[in-house]
């Protein structure tokens, strides 16, 4: 069942890059008692998410953030070392919180998994960005794939 707006979202651990290497971050250290935005996409390196998805978040970064969002966050089925490599490649620096949910957990948990495996990328998660308070969702917009059009940083900063 997919997550909706008024639901909490599910304690999972999933990994961020540190200095050493991966290290394992959870869904409630990172949402309770904040206010943030976390978006997903299909796959880091993959064309929308590189040459839109992201690069909007980092252009709106400051504007989003001054409308009260302490975290915003970015979220594949892809690895740590993948999700650091791209945000190295995309000059993310500290702006984005790049998540890695290389199993897939999370996007399992809130219904937002995509077969992919017609096109050799497996099960991946579908493009979406939610506002979630206290880690409870306020906003969900979910793409139908191919498109890209209600999950971008512009559409979601007009929602806050």
């Amino acid at each position: 069942m997919t997550i909706s707006i008024g639901d909490k979202l599910p304690d999972i651990e999933l990994s961020i890059m540190g200095k050493d290497g991966p290290e394992p971050v959870n869904t409630l250290d990172i949402f309770n008692d904040k206010k943030a935005v976390l978006f997903a996409l299909p796959g880091a390196f993959t064309p929308t998410c590189s040459a839109a998805h992201v690069p909007g978040f980092l252009v709106f970064n400051d504007e989003i953030r001054a409308k009260g969002i302490d975290t915003i966050a970015c979220l594949s089925v892809n690895d740590a070392w993948v999700m650091d490599a791209w945000a190295q490649a995309q000059n993310v620096g500290d702006k984005l919180l790049m998540l890695a949910d290389g199993n897939g957990d999370f996007t399992r948990a809130v219904g937002l998994e995509i077969d992919r495996t017609a096109i050799h990328m497996g099960m991946r998660s579908q493009r979406y960005a939610m506002i979630v308070e206290n880690g409870i969702v306020t906003h969900l917009n979910i793409e139908v794939a191919p498109q890209f059009e209600v999950s971008d940083a512009e559409t979601i900063l007009k929602l806050l």
